[in-house]
């Protein structure tokens, strides 16, 4: 989808992304290879022509970066194809929501694996850093809103300049509301363990004071495991809503996209 689009350009809108698609302008290379374009002037081409290949370049040399500011933080889902495979899904648990409150958790997910960085046990903000260098987009639910700036207010900028999908928002476009369990249903997503299937947000809160009052690992277990749960099922729903968000685009244009592909 990232080759097929032109939000990143100068004074190019949604809607006159939807204009250039509406004349066969469905990818960069055709974008480059027509010589003259309705609504766009020819000094104005010759501009844009330059900003697509190096836009092409930095996209082939894997500088997710590079598009992080340029896009809309709400468009960056059209990075995600390229850019899954270097993916991480981060969800983060706390013990409340005062501003009092601290993260207990951070769960991360890079597709095939799990980490997880306990309060008191594992969790050191610099190795988390230093461990977020990896990756080339980062996907979360409702992240913008909480996750993300509840880190960066108590141990600063945690997570590197790349694209940020949250799924959240990405979800209502596509007509799916509410929280993430909410979603998970809708989407027919269901939880290995019968226990951590009926959990919430504020139980995690209440099972890492368990655990840290009683000293029973049981209580830890099951706040891991929750959480396990959340970070795996971020790829499924971000697969599932990228599909979805593609489809529409595609449906504003006259012809299918043939011969592009986003890897």
């Amino acid at each position: 989808m990232i080759q097929s689009s032109f939000i990143f350009l100068e004074k190019i809108t949604a809607a006159r992304e939807r204009k250039l698609w509406q004349q066969g302008i469905l990818s960069w290379d055709d974008f480059l290879k027509t010589e003259r374009i309705r609504g766009i002037s020819t000094a104005a081409k010759k501009y844009y022509d330059r900003k697509i290949i190096e836009a092409r370049k930095q996209l082939y040399l894997e500088n997710s970066n590079y598009f992080a500011s340029l896009m809309p933080q709400a468009e960056h889902w059209r990075l995600y194809e390229f850019f899954k495979e270097e993916a991480v899904y981060i969800d983060i648990e706390t013990d409340g929501l005062s501003d009092n409150n601290d993260v207990t958790l951070v769960g991360l997910f890079d597709g095939f694996d799990t980490k997880t960085m306990i309060r008191r046990v594992n969790l050191d903000w610099q190795r988390l850093r230093k461990e977020l260098e990896k990756y080339r987009i980062v996907v979360t639910f409702n992240g913008s809103v909480f996750d993300l700036p509840f880190m960066e207010r108590r141990y600063g900028k945690v997570l590197p300049k790349v694209p940020h999908v949250d799924l959240r928002f990405c979800c209502s476009r596509i007509g799916l509301t509410g929280g993430l369990k909410k979603i998970e249903k809708e989407l027919n997503i269901h939880r290995g363990n019968s226990i951590v299937e009926g959990l919430y947000g504020g139980d995690a809160a209440q099972l890492y004071r368990m655990w840290r009052g009683s000293g029973d690992d049981y209580y830890l277990q099951l706040l891991v495991e929750y959480n396990e749960e959340d970070v795996i099922n971020l790829k499924r729903i971000a697969e599932y809503a990228y599909a979805k968000l593609k489809t529409q685009c595609l449906q504003q244009q006259p012809i299918k996209i043939a011969g592009v592909s986003d890897r």
